[in-house]
């Protein structure tokens, strides 16, 4: 399963784009993927256009609920990451997909990187 970010949600929308390229080449091999909960605020939060939302809701075949599990592991991964300002959707993020066995799909590598050590699977967009 590929979870996606929400830095590559938002480019997969792009017609064209590397991000779109991999996503179409994934759903073709059909593989599934999904999103956390957290991604889905986190893209609401927008700015999105025109149709993103109904085309988001029709590519993320799994929205995975983040879970009290999930919770522990987020303020374990914020806490072993330095507690950096701004970083707790990251964890939640990564939380959910390491709780999933989910390879996380994002264009912020260098932010999830991190936690590659707590066993984070990472595909660059």
């Amino acid at each position: 399963m590929i979870h996606l970010d929400t830095s590559f949600l938002i480019r997969a929308l792009v017609n064209g784009s590397d991000e779109d390229r991999k996503l179409r080449s994934w759903l073709g091999a059909g593989k599934t993927v999904g999103a956390s909960a957290i991604v889905g605020a986190e893209f609401l939060c927008g700015p999105v256009h025109g149709n993103d939302v109904d085309l988001a809701t029709a590519v993320v075949e799994e929205r995975v609920p983040f879970t009290a599990e999930d919770a522990t592991l987020a303020a374990s991964l914020f806490n072993r990451t330095g507690r950096r300002r701004g970083s707790l959707a990251d964890c939640m993020v990564a939380g959910t997909a390491i709780r999933c066995s989910a390879t996380l799909a994002t264009a912020n590598v260098r932010d999830f990187g991190r936690f590659l050590s707590a066993g984070l699977s990472l595909v660059q967009g």
